[in-house]
């Protein structure tokens, strides 16, 4: 059986694999991880060479 400690490592590597854009913050406590927070960003390409409605 894994303790706490190796499970919140193993949650860590696997938000960073599926991670593509954004960032992962851990959070530490008296030596101790007690949070993870992940924020994914979608990047959507423009398009260019579309033309701008006038008001």
């Amino acid at each position: 059986m894994e303790n706490k400690e190796e499970l919140k490592i193993k949650h860590i590597i696997s938000s960073l694999e599926e991670l593509q854009y954004g960032s992962i913050i851990i959070t530490v406590h008296d030596g101790e991880i007690t949070q993870v927070d992940t924020t994914e960003k979608k990047r959507f390409p423009l398009k260019k060479g579309r033309p701008i409605k006038a008001k």
